[in-house]
């Protein structure tokens, strides 16, 4: 090509300076919040709040290194191995950040463990407690900066996809809001770990929104394994990967969210609305928002589980004692756990194991074949299922109604609105140490996890969150 030619391919192409454009005010708000959010002391419930959802995110990840999706990440994770810096929870391998994220994430959701927010339809901790972590080794960083840094992660995330337009913009698009979320709030607490200025954190968000992916094919993946990857190990391999890009000193667009092209306007045209982003920014705070599930089964069976132990408590009781079992559900809602063939998401069977466990642990959730064993099928034969329409109408609100008929011929009812672990009804901090316990106990012997716990639960003690590998790790 001769010279002519060059100087009019260039005329050709406007400079990227020419393009550039103002920044608005949503994203000078919002860069500036985030830069500044290594130093910005939290308010004490937060802080609370945000030790629950580390040590819960972290139990999901040692249980899952044990189910299918997470040996699946571990095995990329041996033969990915690359610079040993970041921790592999659950295993004996140190990768680089990206990986380590990217692994972590898939394992944090290798089940329906893991916490959830409502109103962004996502599931936060999945993907922010991984990527945060990660680059936190990377930089040798603070237990206190790496807890400001996941609630960072926590409300630029969920904001992220309640702008666009949160469930509409889902049904709408058939895009991931998990994807979407964890996407965002991964890139914040990774931007976080790594010191980034105001200006640095436009960049971030520029190639956060270059990454940004998911769809709803996901509803096909009978394993989990693609679940965990879009709702967790990509996000947070992709946070992850904005942040050292512009830690290592890439530049990009100042700001996505405004202007020709902009995020927004690509997403969601006509619903999405960039000052959500920085709505009540500093006030309210996502990650006390933000669901912890006591019981480690599909959404649906939670309200059931807890109506049974509330009955129990009403009327202590064995199994033998019980006639029959009924249990009410919006029909939309116990179509998906209505006895299907994998324990933690069969309504009958994780019934008829509360009745007999008086508990539904981990391991019990997960025994597929105890799902065949005599004394839980005769159980399970006592636990009617009834679709009622009338409990639609309270929809996203996922109320159950169970009734026990005992032998005796007497009949207790509970209705259950408010599950345990939601907003609405929390849980206590023993209740999450004895969750996280029933966990990572069996994988990381009962002495590691108890210090492990109480390691996370003072994790504003720690000055240097590389000196947790050992207590994640598994030899």
């Amino acid at each position: 090509m001769n010279q002519a030619t060059l100087a009019l391919c260039a005329a050709a192409v406007p400079s990227i300076r020419l393009l550039a454009q103002a920044i608005g005010p949503a994203m000078t708000a919002l860069s500036d919040y985030m830069a500044a959010a290594k130093g910005r002391a939290l308010p004490a419930e937060v802080v609370e709040k945000a030790k629950h959802h580390i040590l819960d995110t972290v139990a999901a990840m040692v249980s899952g290194s044990e189910l299918p999706p997470g040996k699946a990440a571990l095995t990329l994770a041996r033969a990915q191995a690359g610079k040993p810096v970041a921790t592999v929870i659950g295993s004996s391998i140190i990768t680089g950040p990206m990986d380590a994220a990217l692994v972590n994430g898939v394992m944090a959701h290798s089940d329906e463990t893991d916490d959830s927010h409502g109103a962004s339809q996502s599931h936060p901790g999945a993907s922010v407690v991984p990527a945060a972590l990660a680059v936190g080794e990377d930089v040798g960083a603070t237990g206190e900066h790496y807890l400001r840094a996941v609630t960072l992660g926590y409300d630029i995330g969920t904001r992220l996809t309640m702008a666009l337009g949160a469930i509409d913009f889902r049904n709408d698009t058939r895009r991931s809001t998990h994807s979407f979320a964890g996407n965002f709030g991964s890139a914040a607490a990774a931007g976080c770990m790594a010191g980034l200025t105001a200006q640095q954190m436009r960049w971030l968000l520029d190639y956060a929104s270059q990454q940004t992916g998911g769809y709803a094919i996901w509803e096909r993946d009978t394993d989990h394994i693609e679940k965990g990857f879009v709702f967790a190990g990509m996000p947070a391999r992709n946070g992850v990967t904005a942040a050292l890009l512009v830690r290592s000193g890439w530049n990009g667009v100042d700001d996505v969210f405004s202007g020709d092209d902009n995020f927004f306007q690509v997403n969601a045209p006509a619903k999405g609305n960039a000052m959500l982003l920085v709505d009540q920014l500093g006030e309210r705070y996502e990650i006390v928002n933000t669901d912890i599930k006591k019981w480690t089964v599909g959404t649906p069976i939670q309200a059931p589980l807890d109506a049974v132990e509330n009955i129990r408590r009403k009327r202590p009781f064995e199994a033998d004692d019980v006639r029959g079992v009924t249990v009410r559900l919006a029909p939309s809602v116990g179509g998906v756990v209505d006895n299907r063939d994998i324990p933690d998401i069969c309504l009958q069977h994780m019934v008829a194991v509360m009745l007999i466990d008086k508990t539904a642990s981990f391991h019990a959730a997960h025994d597929k074949p105890r799902m065949k064993d005599a004394a839980v099928l005769r159980q399970r034969s006592k636990v009617t299922y009834v679709p009622d329409a009338e409990l639609t109408k309270l929809l996203p609100v996922r109320v159950a109604i169970v009734e026990i008929t005992f032998a005796d011929g007497t009949k207790l009812s509970e209705r259950v609105e408010a599950v345990r672990g939601t907003v609405r009804n929390p849980m206590t901090r023993q209740e999450v140490i004895d969750k996280a316990r029933d966990l990572m106990g069996p994988i990381l012997g009962m002495a590691n996890t108890g210090k492990l716990i109480e390691t996370l639960l003072s994790i504003e003690a720690v000055r240097n969150v590389r000196t947790l590998r050992p207590l994640l790790q598994r030899t």
